[in-house]
Formats: structure tokens, C-alpha cells, sequence
């Protein structure tokens, strides 16, 4: 994982959930360093009180935009306007960009086109295509903490989806996570019939961008593969320097 990208984050106030900005600002920072930290919104708005109280904190430059006409989103089209500018004249190698809105579709699109790093956080409702469009996409419901409950930091319980143990999953649930691993190991499989862990891993993201060990109740990748060994085995191998690699193998059906 390349962690020295120059990346601009840019935070949908409006769209957004301030009291997660540590958990975001520590997803992020797994992918590069925060050159650029932009919350905007309508700051004379009483929805965007909780941001104010963490922009000194952690260093967020507020953008004001005002909502000039009701039902249109002003903030998208500063946001989006700022993000090409950066593109162009920032030497970035990405963005984040934090939001649910679908809105931002065509931009994570047109970055991704010039061959720079999106990544998208947002609510495990945000619309299928602009996840599609990040190389990487976490949830906010995967970020909560034991200090937060999650019902605290989701605008309405009913949009809020808990992690859950692979024994309680849905079946439709199961069986599609299932699927996305066999297809992702089937694209990185070795001659010999096995796949390294991080590669799969790798294969996984590729497929599906908000792809989470969190989502379905597991913090590392190895723990879900571990938990669902009645369709994988799993092996350990020394590697250079006293280490071991995890190596995984579907079992036959």
C-alpha cells in the first residue's frame, strides 16, 4: 500500500458526519499524506455546527458556500470546482473525497482518468456508482468506535448497518460475499493452486471498491477468510527474514 501520495481531502459538511472526522482522517491517512483539508457548506447553517468545533483540531480549511437557491446543492459544485483546480495546479496524486452523494460520480471519474488515486467515505447507502467509481470506499458504519455508538453518529437508525459475524449473515449476504471471493481468487491464483492473502486482498478492492473485513464483523482479512473456512483453507509459509505469509486455497464444492 503506497503511503506517500499527496492527497487533498475534501469533506461534503453538508453530506457528512463530524463526529467520525478521527476514524476518517485515520482511514486516510493509511493511503498518503493530507496536503489539502477542506470542509464546505453553509456555514451560517446550524447543521454544520459540530464541524466548526473540530476545524482548528485538526486542521480543516471551512469553505463558506451559500445555498442560493433552495434544493440546489451549491456545495458539490464548489467542491468540484476546487478539486479540478487542485488537480491542475496542486502536483496531488489523489483525493478523498467524503460524502454519500452521487453527485460526485463524475468527478472521482474524471481524476481516476488522469491516473491519480480516489478514494470516497460515506454511508453504506451511498449510491452503487460513485463507490464504483474510488479505488477505495469505506463506509462510515465500519468506522464507529466503542466510544461512539453507532446510532450516535448515523443520521437515523434505520440507515445504519451494524457489523455482523459471518454466522449471522443473510443468506443472500453469504452467498454473495462467496462469490466476489472466488472471483477474486480466480484472478490471482498461483500454479500451484494457492493465493497469497494480500493479493487476494488486492483482487478484492478491485472488484468492489467498498469491500470491508468490517462489514462483516471482522477487522483484518485474515479473520473473515479464517471464518469462513468452510469454503477456504488457509496455510502459513516462512518467508525471507523469519516471517510468514498467509496463503489461501478454495476447498472443492
Amino acid at each position: 500500500m503506497e503511503t506517500n501520495r499527496r492527497l487533498m481531502l475534501m469533506i461534503d459538511g453538508d453530506n457528512a458526519q463530524a463526529a467520525l472526522l478521527p476514524q476518517m482522517l485515520a482511514e486516510v491517512s493509511k493511503y498518503g499524506i493530507m496536503k489539502i483539508r477542506r470542509v464546505y457548506g453553509n456555514w451560517a447553517s446550524p447543521q454544520l455546527k459540530a464541524w466548526q468545533e473540530l476545524l482548528h483540531t485538526y486542521a480543516l480549511k471551512p469553505e463558506q458556500q451559500f445555498s442560493y437557491t433552495a434544493g440546489k446543492n451549491a456545495t458539490d459544485i464548489a467542491l468540484i470546482i476546487d478539486a479540478m483546480d487542485f488537480i491542475n495546479t496542486a502536483g496531488v496524486d489523489g483525493i478523498c473525497i467524503v460524502s454519500s452523494d452521487s453527485d460526485y460520480t463524475p468527478l472521482a471519474t474524471r481524476v481516476r482518468e488522469k491516473n491519480l488515486f480516489v478514494m470516497g467515505i460515506g454511508k453504506s447507502t451511498t449510491p452503487r456508482a460513485f463507490v464504483n467509481a474510488c479505488d477505495v470506499f469505506v463506509y462510515t458504519e465500519n468506522l464507529k468506535t466503542d466510544d461512539i455508538p453507532l446510532t450516535e453518529v448515523s443520521d437515523a437508525v434505520s440507515e445504519t448497518k451494524s457489523p455482523v459475524s459471518t454466522s449471522e449473515q443473510a443468506p443472500t449476504e453469504a452467498t454473495h460475499l462467496e462469490s466476489l471471493f472466488r472471483t477474486a481468487f480466480d484472478s490471482v491464483v498461483q500454479d500451484d493452486g494457492w493465493a497469497h492473502l494480500g493479493t487476494l486482498g488486492s483482487s478484492l478492492r478491485k472488484l468492489d471498491p467498498g469491500f470491508d473485513p468490517r462489514t462483516y464483523g471482522h477487522k483484518l482479512l485474515s479473520q473473515l477468510v479464517q471464518a469462513n473456512l468452510h469454503f477456504f483453507e488457509m496455510e502459513k509459509r516462512e518467508s525471507k527474514g523469519g516471517n510468514s505469509d498467509i496463503y489461501v486455497q478454495l476447498k472443492e464444492n
